[in-house]
């Protein structure tokens, strides 16, 4: 077997990984301004920087938002679109090696995807995400730029701005230790918050949401799952390390970044060619 491309297009950002011989192969994204171009960027970059023929390709696999809009076979290579909540638990499965999970796929929003072996059902998700972050970081903070909000929110303190269990209660209520969050932004009107405090009282407020809402998107499904497999750009952000142990903690389930996760819907659609 040929190498098989697995492309996942965004909006902006394009990720793109090969898969030969059952292992992933360079993964990779550009960002460019449209999906076609950094498409094409993506592609070219990939094949130019791993000394790949066009003949060594046997077919490409797309998925994503911007896969709608790619309507040709590309550079004449077979080219199939790969359902994308099928592509991230495919992805999340090969890269975790669980059977039994719940993909939480973090991107601009994000989506929640129950795997129990070659069963792969999307459960729903929310509005929440990267973009979320960005977007009010650039109108409380001054920039959108998620480098950025990285590097003030190592400086700050989401506890000098969301409001604690501890703050409101001088013992742990059953089931809310005192370090968990009571109301994000409560101090807001009653401490000086420093803009490195806001950036990281954002950052809380985004993932310990995504982390509930995870938990509680198959809390009445068949079958309880407790191994939540995290996926997506938001995994890259340091504050994860924290945030989703202490959610994990508080709800007896483990939250899970497997190798490659910025890619694992990428991985997903060039697993689905052998999946058929």
């Amino acid at each position: 077997m040929g190498l098989i491309l697995g492309i996942d297009v965004g909006s902006t950002t394009t990720k793109i990984v090969g898969l030969e011989d059952g292992k992933v192969k360079s993964p990779m994204f550009i960002t460019a301004n449209d999906p076609i171009t950094s498409l094409f960027g993506v592609f070219g970059k990939y094949i130019y920087d791993n000394k790949i023929e066009l003949a060594d390709i046997e077919h490409v696999m797309i998925t994503g938002v911007g896969a709608s809009r790619v309507t040709t076979p590309i550079y004449g290579l077979p080219t199939t679109k790969v359902d994308e909540f099928l592509a991230d638990g495919l992805g999340a499965r090969f890269t975790s090696g669980l059977d039994r999970l719940v993909v939480v796929s973090m991107g601009t929003g994000t989506t929640f995807v129950r795997v129990d072996g070659d069963s792969i059902k999307h459960l729903g998700g929310i509005s929440l995400g990267g973009g979320t972050l960005q977007g009010l970081a650039h109108m409380m903070v001054g920039t959108g730029h998620i480098n950025d909000i990285i590097e003030l929110a190592n400086d700050g303190d989401s506890k000098n701005v969301n409001l604690l269990i501890g703050d409101i209660c001088s013992n742990d209520i059953e089931g809310l230790p005192m370090h968990v969050t009571a109301s994000y932004f409560g101090k807001a009107r009653t401490t000086q918050a420093s803009r490195e405090d806001v950036a990281d009282g954002l950052i809380h407020m985004v993932l310990e949401t995504i982390g509930c809402c995870a938990y509680m998107s198959q809390i009445n499904g068949e079958g309880g799952i407790s191994d939540f497999v995290l996926i997506g750009n938001m995994t890259r952000l340091p504050q994860c390390n924290k945030v989703f142990p202490t959610i994990g903690e508080l709800y007896g389930i483990k939250f899970i970044i497997p190798e490659h996760a910025q890619y694992c819907t990428a991985i997903g659609a060039a697993l689905a060619y052998n999946n058929k």
